[in-house]
């Protein structure tokens, strides 16, 4: 099976078009929220209701990540890509022009659509425009282009609103939109996908129905109370669903997502570490403004601001970490990353109610910093522990853990913190915990923020899945030893890093000569299968293995 060759030729043109549409997608996420109060006036409704414009866009984006991803495994990412940006764009155009609050919704769900089709297919897209060695910060100029997003999607919106009307935070996508079609249709490559394939149907659909359960689980479970009968069954369908689910997949001869890439140990390992990592970073952004609004006073701007830390210094530093992790490795920069996290989750538990702007930005910086230096590299590996025919469905899957991963830790941290902040005032309070008195708030802050940098979360999660063995289809050969993706990146601490390589050290020698085994065998299959100067489709197999790393043998 004959894959085409790859261009390197038009990488930056890629790189912009991907960017364009990783910024639109974030930055609608975000310039709605500060339209709410204008909307509920404007078009007569309550906040409960408008909160669906937001509600809508967020469960429908997460929902179709990976069918859409698999259906880009399937026809061609750049056919999905730049029907993506087309959908994108009419949506937003239906959204300005919405003269109530269901059509607003609804032209929300299409504008969704569109987003989840550009997501999904992005990073997979800039894997393939980049050769190996410039992997990382590629994928690491992807992340800050979804930090620049997050900045100035709500001062976007703001002036825009103050400026002309609500209308332009939708009609200001158009301009972007019609270039960002152009660019992708122009300089994305077209490549045609292996082989005659089947789309899961019944997979995709039992997919959408368990995600969509879990995420209105997690949403509506925060008003409600997880004990609440309602919640309680829609998580009962989640599992249910889930594991028919699991079920089809298995037993599918053309599954939505194959479930054997999860026996790679470096795929699923760094698919967990993000989850894991974006459930925690959530318990900043949920409970951080409680902390600056209620307990030192500053104004809802002024909040903004200083929330603003995190994805301006991720967006600093991630394209950094991908270039020194295309130069040293992925393994070393995600363990700092890791490390420089858990710093940040500690420092911020420390924080107080005479804590000054000073001490503020000293404690959450280093998670931002953090986060920029974990993401890149580990993106970069989960990419590269990919095969290319599976592209798609990887950086779908990626996508999906960050949403899944957000959801999920706002959920649970601001259960925890609700729980430790009665538990520490002594009583039920019937305006909920954000009315307690401020020493209580900040208690229940500081327990929570323990909570989420306990390093020990991450330790059990690499020390359950390092057991399972794996390579990368990137680098077969080098595994944890060389200088590919590494099977250690949910560690957290330098400590773990540093242990984990001294008990693996003496397993290196030989999986590098198991790789120089492996190489010659495969080259001289690809010898012996040659005929008349044309390699046979089984030679191709051996030798090309469709991973993107051969590109550069």
């Amino acid at each position: 099976m004959q894959q085409d060759p790859i261009d390197y030729s038009r990488k930056w043109y890629v790189m912009t078009a991907v960017a364009m549409s990783i910024f639109l997608a974030t930055i609608d996420g975000s310039i709605v929220n500060v339209a709410l109060p204008t909307l509920v006036r404007e078009l007569d409704t309550t906040f409960a209701t408008v909160q669906w414009v937001v509600l809508s866009y967020l469960l429908t984006q997460a929902t179709l990540l990976l069918s859409v991803g698999r259906l880009g495994d399937m026809v061609g990412k750049k056919t999905i890509y730049v029907s993506g940006f087309v959908v994108f764009t009419t949506g937003s155009v239906l959204c300005g022009l919405s003269p109530t609050i269901p059509w607003l919704v609804a032209s929300r769900i299409v504008q969704a659509v569109g987003a989840a089709m550009m997501l999904a297919l992005g990073t997979a897209i800039v894997t393939e425009a980049f050769p190996p060695s410039e992997r990382g910060k590629a994928l690491g100029i992807i992340g800050a282009s979804v930090s620049v997003g997050v900045v100035l999607g709500p001062t976007i919106g703001g002036i825009l609103i103050q400026a002309l009307s609500w209308h332009w935070i939708f009609f200001v996508n158009l301009p972007i939109g019609i270039l960002g079609t152009w660019m992708a249709w122009r300089f994305v490559p077209a490549f045609k996908p292996v082989g005659k394939q089947r789309f899961d149907y019944i997979g995709a659909i039992t997919l959408f129905f368990s995600l969509l359960a879990f995420l209105l689980a997690l949403t509506l479970g925060q008003p409600l109370g997880f004990t609440d009968g309602r919640i309680l069954l829609l998580f009962v369908v989640w599992a249910v669903l889930l594991a028919a689910f699991i079920w089809i997949e298995w037993n599918s001869a053309q599954p939505m997502i194959d479930l054997r890439l999860f026996r790679n140990r470096l795929f699923s390992i760094n698919l967990v570490t993000a989850f894991i990592t974006f459930i925690a970073i959530a318990g900043v952004f949920i409970l951080i403004p409680f902390y600056l609004e209620n307990v030192l006073g500053y104004s809802t701007l002024q909040v903004g601001f200083m929330l603003a830390i995190v994805p301006i210094a991720l967006g600093i530093t991630a394209p950094i970490s991908g270039s020194f992790s295309d130069r040293f490795g992925t393994r070393p920069i995600t363990v700092v990353g890791l490390s420089i996290l858990v710093v940040g989750y500690f420092g911020m538990s420390t924080l107080t109610a005479e804590t000054s702007v000073a001490g503020y930005v000293i404690r959450l910086l280093p998670i931002g910093v953090g986060m920029g230096i974990f993401s890149s590299p580990n993106n970069s590996a989960v990419m590269g522990s990919a095969p290319r025919e599976r592209l798609g469905i990887a950086s779908s899957l990626l996508a999906v853990t960050r949403t899944l991963g957000q959801t999920t830790g706002v959920a649970v941290f601001g259960a925890i913190w609700a729980a430790l902040v009665i538990a520490n005032f002594g009583e039920v309070l019937p305006g909920g915990a954000s009315t307690a008195p401020v020493d209580a708030q900040v208690a229940g802050l500081q327990g929570t923020y323990l909570i989420s940098g306990d390093p020990g979360l991450l330790w059990a999660a690499a020390e359950h899945l390092g057991r399972h063995p794996g390579a990368t289809h990137e680098d077969p050969g080098r595994g944890e030893c060389g200088t590919g993706p590494r099977a250690s990146a949910v560690t957290a601490t330098v400590m773990y890093g540093s242990s984990l390589w001294d008990k693996k050290v003496r397993r290196c020698k030989h999986e590098r000569n198991q790789s120089r085994d492996n190489t010659l065998h495969r080259h001289a299959a690809y010898r012996l299968q040659t005929v008349d100067g044309r390699r046979s489709s089984a030679s191709r197999d051996a030798v090309h293995g469709h991973f993107i790393g051969d590109a550069e043998d």
